[in-house]
């Protein structure tokens, strides 16, 4: 055996020991590197059909705010109330759509061309279902993240940040865009998704950016400025890595009350039916995360080179959400319509797996949090997605949630083209 692959053994083996005694604020035991055969199961969507809808806790209505959009990926809602939308999707070529159809991924995705564009919908009689709708900016790339701030609407494009002159109440955008910083987004770009968000100060904003592939497989070099979250100033100065090590963050917020931002990330695949656990985690300034050489703490990934230096300095997430769960949107509620118990805490769209024997995931998950940190065990809150388990039929995939002003929370579903409300009908509609 050559030195260079036994000192990369012992690493491994050293990392692994540490893990297994105690290494993690989740101390449940992770099951070991293909405990179980990795398999490739994507759902069957079958659509809303006959008046069905997803199911909430009792005393929440569920109902449909909007539908027949194309992709809706993610939820911006601006200072005024309208609702932003990003209509967009994954670039399926040719060959991956034939790819697709072989491996079933057509009947759980939509593999048509993206929209690339933000509608703007508004509920103008405020009985809980859009009646107005306009084309807002076109001829995007890929976009998802959106922010309004200082007169401007930021679009978080897969390649680029780009901003445009907007007014309150603006229904369409006629000003040129300005770019003002450059993404990364190669031919391996497998997260394209970018999000965005301002701090509570409004002086930063934070982009997500997931890995290009799945551990790094294609070589470190082509993941510069990814699987992170990056820091800019509004005008896309100073630019620097915030933290790093985040597979694929997507949803971001801060926790109320406090200036510490949380994220929702995505974690690896094919090592398994329980590997790896997605997670929510309070994400620290300078703060590595572990992709791709270790996940949850410093559990090995048994197919990357380790980094010794780099794995020391890992922090362990704070919540896990699942394997499999492809964990999204994040939200944390601050309105005053749903009870007490809900105050504070943290909404998870979980868009489902794709990579695992029994589905998981396609769900919108809450957690509960108490003076700005985690408070207890991740609850189901809005289920029946999920049509039938044992032939893999789902009705629908949750993408975002995000809160009205009037305390409702929406939830888009991409693959359906739909927007859900949630709203509490055991108390009397209240503001913020």
């Amino acid at each position: 055996m050559k030195p260079g692959m036994l000192f990369a053994l012992c690493v491994v083996a050293c990392i692994s020991v540490s893990a297994q005694t105690g290494d993690s604020k989740n101390s449940e035991k992770l099951p070991a590197p293909y405990a179980t055969k990795s398999k490739m199961n994507f759902s069957k969507v079958v659509g809303w059909k006959n008046g069905a809808k997803p199911v909430a806790p009792e005393g929440f209505e569920v109902t449909e705010y909007a539908k027949d959009l194309k992709n809706p990926r993610w939820i911006y809602i601006a200072p005024n109330g309208d609702m932003l939308v990003a209509e967009s999707n994954s670039h399926f070529g040719l060959f991956k759509r034939i790819g697709g159809f072989f491996v079933g991924a057509h009947r759980s995705n939509q593999m048509r061309k993206s929209a690339d564009r933000i509608t703007l919908i508004r509920d103008k009689n405020k009985d809980g279902i859009a009646d107005e709708r306009f084309v807002m900016v076109e001829k995007l790339n890929q976009p998802f993240g959106m922010l309004v701030m200082n007169e401007y609407l930021y679009v978080a494009n897969t390649d680029a940040v780009i901003r445009f002159p907007y007014k309150s109440g603006d229904t369409k955008i006629t000003g040129k865009g300005e770019k003002i910083i450059d993404l990364p987004a190669s031919k391996i770009n497998r997260h394209w998704t970018r999000n965005i968000i301002a701090s509570p100060d409004g002086k930063k904003i934070y982009i997500a950016v997931g890995s290009g592939d799945n551990h790094g497989e294609k070589g470190m070099e082509a993941e510069v400025n990814r699987a992170c979250i990056l820091e800019i100033n509004p005008d896309g100065s100073a630019m620097r890595v915030y933290a790093s090590g985040l597979r694929n963050p997507v949803g971001m917020d801060f926790a109320p009350g406090t200036e510490q931002l949380y994220t929702s990330v995505n974690e690896r695949d094919l090592l398994g039916d329980d590997l790896v656990p997605d997670y929510l985690t309070s994400v620290k300034e300078n703060g590595f995360y572990g992709w791709p050489y270790v996940y949850f703490g410093k559990h090995p990934d048994p197919r990357v080179t380790q980094n010794l230096a780099m794995v020391e300095k890992t922090i362990v997430p704070d919540v896990q959400l699942g394997s499999h769960t492809a964990s999204l949107g994040l939200h944390f509620y601050r309105g005053k319509n749903f009870p007490e118990k809900y105050r504070g805490g943290a909404f998870v769209a979980q868009h489902g797996s794709w990579n695992r024997s029994v589905l998981s995931g396609y769900k919108l998950v809450f957690v509960p949090f108490k003076d700005g940190k985690p408070a207890g065990e991740m609850q189901d809150f809005l289920t029946g997605f999920v049509q039938d388990l044992k032939k893999d039929k789902v009705h629908g995939r949750p993408v975002c949630v995000n809160e009205m002003h009037d305390g409702s929370l929406v939830i888009t579903d991409d693959r359906c083209n739909r927007i859900w409300r949630v709203a509490y009908k055991g108390s009397s509609v209240a503001t913020r």
